[in-house]
């Protein structure tokens, strides 16, 4: 009786641990990395401004690393993309859906421009919000 509870329990901590192995953060896998603080721009028309929350997706803990280093460059270039746009051209959701992915583009340009893309995957607006 004690042997087969032995050989249960071993059997059940080596298939927990098989489960467990190659599972370990920071391999590969898959880390969204918020922009903070939230990106904050005047629009074309006076007194309105759109205030952003950024979320970067990247791949792997070097992709992470690389996104941190070049944050400020990436910032400038999310301001200068973002500003003075006409309210109108930021309404709809398929406009908004076309400003995510030139937001990704223009991310991907400014890492390739400093080093390369490798390992970032996308970026999404958590927040969007226009004021009048």
């Amino acid at each position: 009786m004690r042997l087969s509870v032995l050989l249960l329990s071993f059997l059940l901590m080596s298939s927990w641990a098989y489960a467990n192995e190659g599972s370990s953060s920071g391999e590969g896998g898959m880390e969204y990395l918020e922009i903070t603080p939230k990106i904050t721009v005047n629009l074309a028309e006076p007194r309105s401004y759109l205030l952003v929350n950024v979320q970067l997706l990247a791949e792997g803990p070097k992709a992470v690393e690389k996104l941190k280093k070049h944050m400020p460059a990436i910032k400038h270039e999310l301001i200068m993309l973002l500003s003075g746009r006409s309210t109108d051209s930021i309404q709809t959701m398929e406009q908004r859906e076309a400003l995510r992915k030139e937001t990704a583009a223009a991310i991907k340009k400014t890492l390739e421009h400093y080093e390369d893309s490798d390992g970032f995957r996308d970026a999404f607006f958590s927040e969007f919000l226009i004021n009048y």
